[in-house]
Formats: structure tokens, sequence, C-alpha cells
């Protein structure tokens, strides 16, 4: 909480109206020096709003920024950062086709001679990596070979770079890996002492209790109440976010009938040096999680069964016949019935300047046209039933899905997919950056979809999710299933011990056990 000191960041009476779309509210917001302020909301309640208000992206329609007691108007993101304000965003602003350094050094590259110096670019690039902990990210890499854990530690260097006095970080942690994650908080604990002051938003409740001193509660787009950091529980904290009583996040799991025949079996999936020899079962009604350590082949399975991946070997029978599934048109045919929920829904999930009809509909446009032509009435029935089912919140259907929460926008990215009613749905990292409300109806839409007969696979890097979610989890490590767990084996012990492929837990570290 601020004291009696000016604070180094007061916001009062900001506002911001998009039509008749109310998205701040006469909000206030402050954060001092040597704090780390956590900013809690669903999606759509105004955080994101709030911090593009202060990164100059963009303008409030009414309110003040003051910044050591002094007046501020950002008219541009780079005013912001001359103030010594930096923000990272969820969605990445790296230009994929440059390198590492270039990357981190885009807005103030070292001159020499009226040139680039590249050699002082790269050990700048190099610097702001050691600060967070990415110094096995090579500086002349191109970003687009780099997979989406080391973008966003690149992403978090940038902002380092900029050596600013207030740091936004949106999400930041969703796509990391645990060990980034690691580091990322070492770093963050390191700038609090240093006299830092630091936004953090997160859906991540463990997260905000290691990190935060203060928080600050949105919904609505209006301030609903700041407090000092341990001062409220967990539930406490949630009810205030939705507004309504906070049941249990996890529906009550129903088990797959012991007698049904699998709809997905693999035998000896192998590819490159990333899977070896997968060997898994899927029945109808199931929910089945992908545990482990990030990169341990996950991602890769999920994209073989898809037809995604070339030179895959093995076999994959679908209702007990062998397929070779050569592409992703393939997979989500009649004939094998497949949908993959990817990773990251932004880049791989949507066309963000179409409309939210374009996007639900675009997988499943075969099924609801005739002679090449749609039928607008199917198209209509189709879609009313998506956004009923999804409890989709948005101004219309014909408005971009851009404009839509990263809630809303992960619904879309399912919604399109239960469009061709799959009977196995693939799901990759999917509650990601998603809100806490949002979070418990899409694991209530899972439960249901399994009820009414889908076989789920399920890869997410929340080990409370698999545990509940999921009516067993394959624990992966080095590209193979090295261990199954279910039932009361189904721990979040169990699942850690597996996940660094240790065979007697009791050389687990007591915090663990």
């Amino acid at each position: 909480m601020a004291g009696e000191t000016t604070p180094l960041l007061r916001m009062e009476g900001i506002t911001k109206h998009y039509g008749g779309v109310r998205a701040l509210e006469n909000v206030r917001f402050e954060c001092d020096r040597g704090r780390i302020h956590a900013l809690l909301g669903e999606n759509g309640a105004g955080k994101s709003t709030l911090i593009k208000v202060l990164s100059g992206v963009v303008q409030p329609n009414a309110g003040r920024i003051l910044l050591d007691g002094r007046p501020q108007v950002f008219a541009r993101p780079a005013a912001a950062n001359e103030a010594g304000i930096a923000c990272i965003f969820q969605e990445l602003s790296l230009l994929p086709d440059l390198t590492v350094a270039d990357n981190i050094c885009i807005t103030n590259p070292p001159m020499r001679f009226g040139q680039i110096d590249y050699r002082a670019q790269r050990k700048r690039a190099e610097a702001a990596l050691a600060v967070v902990g990415g110094e096995d990210i090579h500086p002349n890499a191109t970003v687009r070979d780099l997979p989406l854990s080391r973008r966003q530690m690149v992403e978090i260097a940038k902002a380092m770079a900029r050596e600013p006095k207030l740091l936004i970080l949106d999400e930041a942690t969703s796509a990391l890996t645990a060990a980034d994650v690691a580091k990322v908080f070492a770093m963050l604990k390191r700038l609090r002492e240093e006299g830092m002051a630091v936004v953090y938003i997160s859906h991540r409740m463990h997260e905000i209790a290691e990190l935060a001193d203060d928080c600050t509660v949105f919904r609505n787009g209006q301030h609903v109440e700041t407090f000092t950091a341990g001062s409220k529980t967990d539930n406490a904290m949630v009810e205030m976010m939705i507004g309504r009583e906070y049941q249990n996040a996890f529906p009550p799991l129903t088990r797959a009938k012991p007698d049904s025949e699998p709809v997905l079996k693999v035998e000896n999936l192998s590819w490159q040096r990333e899977l070896n020899n997968i060997n898994l079962e899927l029945r109808p009604g199931e929910v089945v999680g992908l545990g482990g350590l990030d990169g341990q082949g996950q991602r890769q399975l999920l994209l073989a069964l898809f037809g995604t991946l070339i030179g895959t070997t093995g076999t994959i029978r679908i209702a007990g016949e062998a397929v070779d599934i050569t592409s992703p048109q393939h997979a989500k045919s009649d004939t094998v019935g497949m949908a993959l929920i990817p990773e990251d829904r932004k880049h791989e999930g949507l066309m963000l300047p179409m409309t939210v009809r374009e996007n639900l509909t675009f997988a499943a446009v075969d099924r609801m046209s005739k002679w090449g032509l749609v039928d607008r009435s199917a198209e209509e029935a189709a879609i009313t039933e998506m956004v009923e089912l999804l409890k989709i919140r948005s101004d219309g259907i014909d408005g971009p899905v851009a404009a839509l929460s990263g809630g809303n926008q992960q619904k879309i990215v399912i919604g399109k997919w239960l469009m061709n009613k799959p009977r196995i749905i693939l799901l990759n990292d999917p509650t990601r950056g998603i809100d806490v409300g949002t979070k418990q109806e899409i694991y209530q839409l899972l439960r249901r979809l399994a009820e009414s007969g889908a076989a789920i696979l399920f890869y997410s890097t929340d080990y409370d999710e698999l545990i509940g979610c999921c009516d067993r989890v394959l624990v992966l490590y080095d590209g193979t299933v090295i261990e199954t767990l279910a039932g009361d084996r189904l721990t979040e012990r169990n699942l850690i011990a597996a996940a660094l492929n240790i065979t007697n837990t009791r050389d687990l570290p007591e915090t663990v056990q």
C-alpha cells in the first residue's frame, strides 16, 4: 500500500470508453517504489486497458497520470518509455524476422560513425538476457526460430534493456517454462530490493501469493478494492473479481465405461528425437492429461496426432482402424474427427482482423455449405448455439475478434473446433492467460463434452488443472511416457516426482512432499 510519501505512480479518475463499451470508469491506481503491486480481475475487467493508458498505447477520455508527483501525458508509447515506464504485454511485440539483439535494442541501438555498432549491440543484448536469466539465448538467433517460451524471455529482456523505474508485466510468465518462471521471479524480487516499482498482472494465484506486496481488484472497468497481499484468502479475492460466490473450480469427475473400446490408440509413435515410442489409449468420455516438465514432447505429441509433423513413425488407430493422418484437413475429417486447440491463440488459433462470425465458422464452413454456397440459416443457428454454449461475451458477431478479451478469444478458438463436432479433442495448455472465472467455465465445458462422449487429451503446465480435470495423467519425460497416474496416485507430489524422473519420492524436498 502507498505510504505517506508520494507514490511513484498515481492514476486518478481514469476513464476510457470504446463507443458504448465502458472499459474503465473513474479508476484510481497507485504503485510505490520497492513494491510489487498485483492487478487482479477477470479478462475484460479493465486491467489491460489501464496499462495501455499508462504505456501510451491508448488515450483516456478523462483522468490524469502522475509520475513522481508530476502530471504526465503519454501521447505515444515512446513518451512513456522515455519517462521510465516499460511494459511487457502478453502479446509479444517482437519482429520475428530480426535477430534477438536487433529486437532488444530496436528503439535505441548503439551507433558508431552513423551506423549501428553490431558488436556493442550484441554485448548490450547479452547483458539484458543475463539480467532475466536468458543466457542460453543466442543474441544473433532469429526470433522466428525460437520457441514461444524463449521469445517471451527476449520480450522481458527487451524491457529490462531500457532500465525502467516502473516495470509492468501483463501475464508475462504464462508462456514460460517452470525454470524460466523461477528466473523471472528472482529478477523481480531483486528489482524490488533495488527500489523499482512493479505492476504485476496474473491469473495464477500462487504467483500473486509469492510475489505481491499489494493487490488491487478491478471488475467491469471499475476499481473494487486495494489491500495488502496476504490479508485475504484466494477465494475472497476470486469472489471480488467475479462478483459472485466462488464455487469449486473443478466439476466432479465421472469415469469412462471400463468396457468401452479406445477411440484413439497410439502405438510406438516417434518423431526425430522429440518423441520416442509413445503408447497411449483414449476412450470416449475420458479426459486424459499430459504432464511432465515443459518441453518433454507434449506439444509435439499433439501436433503429430493432428498431422502437422512430417516423418512420424508408429501406428495411430481411430476406432480400431489404422490411419495415416497426413494433414490437419485429414485430422478434422469425418473419418478421424479430431480437433486441436493450439497453444498460441493469437497466431495459431485466430484471424484477428476478421469477425467473430468468420472465426467461429472457419473450420466448419464445409459442413454449412452446399454447392459452394454457405447456408446462412445453418450458419446462424450454429453460431447462436456456440455463443450460448460457451457464454461468449461480445458486442456482436460481426465485430473483429481482436476486440474481445483474452478469455472470450479463447472461447472462440474452442468454439471454432466444436463446430465440427469432433470425437477426439486435443488441447494445448488452453487456459494460459485466462481469468479464473473463464477457467472455471472451460473446466465445466470439458466435463460436459466428455460426458457427451468426446475423448479429450489435455496438456497443461498447471498441476492443479491436471489433478482437477483429468481421469488420468500420462507423464512425459524425454519424449516418452514414463508414468501413468490415476485415482489416489494422481497427486501433485507424484506428478512432480514423475516429471523429474524420480523413482523414490523420498528424494524430494520436504516442501514438495
